[in-house]
């Protein structure tokens, strides 16, 4: 199982490789459109500004190939935030793989921005959460989200119910990172490599 990680200068990557490679996959970080096209699943991770992000893809040619790859594809963060339409952060045009936007927080009560530590996914409707309780605690970092919208495969409620994971055709998106959400998160990465 070959997975191609797409380097693309945002962080996060070490943390996802080696979850991946608990699984005894044959990850490569590369932005080589040729390496990526022939991978078996392609990891969009990262942490960052879209703004900055989209320019290093856009650099990269990336901003064309992502949307047209056919395997299975998974968005980590701000992986799954730039496959999106458009980005609040920077007012940032993103890939259009899914038609909704990505939206700063509004704190209704006080709540703290970014969204940081763990919080619970309900409503889960994709083959990612094969074996996954409804109910389960993950890991976030982020002060942009995706509203609720029918791509939504994941919910989770903070400030106001916000796109947790979403899912359409070949491509998913978790906001969380399933690489820091111990068990539970690794059992969603085991999911993904068996698409």
């Amino acid at each position: 199982m070959k997975i191609a990680i797409i380097d693309y200068k945002a962080g996060n990557i070490k943390s996802v490789e080696a979850a991946l490679k608990r699984f005894g996959c044959d990850t490569i970080l590369t932005k080589d459109p040729q390496i990526i096209t022939a991978a078996d699943k392609v990891v969009f991770p990262g942490v960052g500004h879209a703004g900055a992000a989209l320019e290093a893809l856009h650099a990269a040619d990336l901003d064309t190939l992502i949307p047209a790859l056919k395997q299975p594809v998974l968005g980590i963060c701000l992986g799954m935030q730039m496959m999106c339409q458009r980005s609040e952060e920077g007012d940032t045009p993103c890939l259009g793989i899914f038609d909704t936007e990505v939206v700063k927080f509004r704190p209704e009560h006080g709540e703290k921005i970014p969204h940081m530590g763990w919080n619970q996914i309900s409503q889960l409707k994709s083959p990612l959460f094969e074996g996954i309780p409804d109910g389960s605690f993950m890991y976030f970092v982020h002060s942009y989200m995706v509203p609720v919208f029918e791509h939504t495969a994941a919910q989770c409620g903070y400030a106001q119910d916000f796109s947790a994971a979403i899912a359409r055709d070949n491509f998913y998106g978790c906001q969380f990172h399933p690489e820091k959400s111990g068990n539970i998160g690794l059992k969603i990465l085991e999911n993904f490599i068996k698409l």
